[in-house]
């Protein structure tokens, strides 16, 4: 009995794509950070928004790598489970006599 293992193709990003990311981020952050320079309010209230945009921030990029991290963890197990069936079936005779 033969059995087909299933790699999974492993997905990488274009560097177009790695760029155009790259770029969109920084676009959307300058202008978020002169939007808060240029409002009329005190300097208090420009500092508060500054910072809760850069907690924001870290905070996607936190819950992005959690994600990713998961998502990594469940291909792992699903694999190694994958590999346990695969050697339980390749070791099963069903014409064996107890």
């Amino acid at each position: 009995m033969t059995t087909t293992t299933e790699t999974p193709v492993k997905q990488q990003t274009t560097t177009a794509y790695y760029g155009q990311a790259i770029a969109s981020f920084a676009i959307a952050l300058a202008a978020v950070a002169i939007g808060i320079y240029q409002l009329d309010v005190s300097a208090w209230i420009r500092a508060f928004l500054a910072i809760a945009v850069l907690y924001l921030t870290t905070s996607a990029f936190t819950l992005a790598k959690v994600v990713r991290d998961r998502q990594e963890a469940d291909q792992i197990v699903s694999r190694v489970d994958q590999a346990r069936l695969e050697k339980i079936l390749a070791d099963h005779d069903p014409f064996k006599t107890p």
